[in-house]
């Protein structure tokens, strides 16, 4: 008996398995889980009545009769996923199959303090989801532009966001919603985001987020590596060997952030008498081959890769993807692969693929809300939910 057979008997783990594409049809279902044809009938009918999923149009047929394709059923239901940045957050409304129905961008201040950003983000989100007939939001994920202690979900001594410092956003998020809620980094959320809109096809994944800070994100085995606290890959305030003697917020001087990241540089040029005032600002300039902020945000990107170098090294990813605003920037791109290809050995890198972010700008608020979704639709969710009589009307 495989341990299939062993294990996969409730209708939640039969809907796993249409979620995550292994199964396709009814004969699938009793393939793969030893259960007879009755009993998943008996399961399937559980869950399409329940509303989880729906049989629709026609499988490709082995000898016999055609069987009908199971498939998950989006419904109403939709997860809201924030993507929380220092100016704005990007909100994005998934459905059950973790398809995005609607985004949207909205300006924040995070200086306006935790609750009334919070207030805000969800003011946003049910504005969207009202612009969408029959939908409903069931859960709100959001992803912070800081350290989050996987155990508790409080920020950990955040840069560039004062006040939030300890806070537990969670239980904030939750109170302000109503809603089942999760909280996450937003390198993790964005690696997360980066993983599905690749198919899960590397499961070794590197992502770094470059914008006004720098982090992150590690795909492990397919996971979000998270390490103890859930501080694992937050690569800011790493030392970087002969940097300028910057202070940064943690104490020490040279950290990656305090030299490398959008800030930086636009203190950097500030300093040199160039006329900017954000990161927008740089990249235009740069987009007009300006050799100051050109020369910077290559040297920026030489600084990320010296970092990124150990981690390639010890890790051996399949994948290096860039995201953020610096990612934009050819020159930025060209200073990480330059580091990359100067320091690392040779096999961590001649399979390597580095490149900027398939997911683009909905990367956090897209990762962020699929792990609310695997969340909400564990197996033992669903089953529990089976156990609610349908109400008739």
């Amino acid at each position: 008996m495989t341990p299939a057979t062993q294990t996969v008997h409730s209708a939640g783990e039969l809907f796993r398995l249409v979620r995550t594409g292994r199964a396709h049809s009814r004969a699938d279902l009793a393939r793969l889980t030893g259960l007879s044809a009755s009993t998943v009938a008996l399961r399937v009918d559980e869950l399409t009545a329940h509303g989880f999923i729906e049989e629709n149009g026609q499988g490709e047929s082995r000898g016999g009769r055609r069987p009908r394709v199971l498939a998950v059923k989006s419904g109403g239901s939709v997860v809201a996923g924030v993507d929380l940045g220092e100016s704005h957050a990007t909100i994005a409304l998934l459905d059950r199959r973790a398809d995005i129905v609607a985004s949207t961008v909205v300006q924040v201040s995070l200086l306006d303090g935790v609750e009334s950003v919070v207030g805000q983000v969800w003011e946003a989100a049910q504005q969207l989801v009202g612009q969408e007939d029959g939908l409903h939001i069931d859960g709100i994920a959001m992803s912070l532009p800081g350290p989050v202690d996987a155990r508790t979900s409080r920020l950990l001594a955040p840069m560039r966001m004062p006040g939030w410092n300890g806070v537990d956003v969670g239980e904030v998020l939750g109170s302000v919603t109503g809603l089942p809620y999760l909280i996450d980094n937003d390198a993790n959320a964005m690696a997360v985001g980066e993983y599905i809109e690749r198919g899960g096809d590397e499961e070794q994944l590197v992502f770094v987020k470059a914008g006004s800070g720098i982090g992150c994100g590690i795909i492990l085995n397919g996971s979000v590596y998270r390490g103890f606290r859930g501080v694992a890959g937050d690569i800011s305030h790493v030392a970087l060997h002969n940097a300028p003697p910057v202070i940064c917020s943690c104490g020490r001087v040279g950290c990656l952030d305090v030299v490398a990241s959008g800030a930086a540089i636009v203190d950097a040029l500030k300093e040199a008498g160039v006329s900017v005032e954000t990161l927008d600002d740089v990249l235009a300039l740069a987009q007009d081959a300006h050799p100051k902020a050109t020369s910077l945000l290559r040297e920026a990107g030489a600084r990320t890769g010296e970092v990124l170098a150990t981690i390639i090294n010890f890790f051996n990813p399949q994948a290096l993807a860039l995201g953020g605003r610096l990612a934009t920037a050819d020159a930025f791109v060209a200073g990480v692969r330059q580091a990359l290809f100067t320091l690392c050995l040779p096999m961590s890198t001649d399979s390597l693929e580095i490149g900027v972010s398939r997911a683009g700008a909905l990367a956090g608020a897209r990762g962020v809300g699929w792990e609310l979704l695997e969340r909400m639709l564990d197996p033992a969710r669903i089953d529990e939910d089976l156990r609610v009589p349908i109400q008739v009307r």
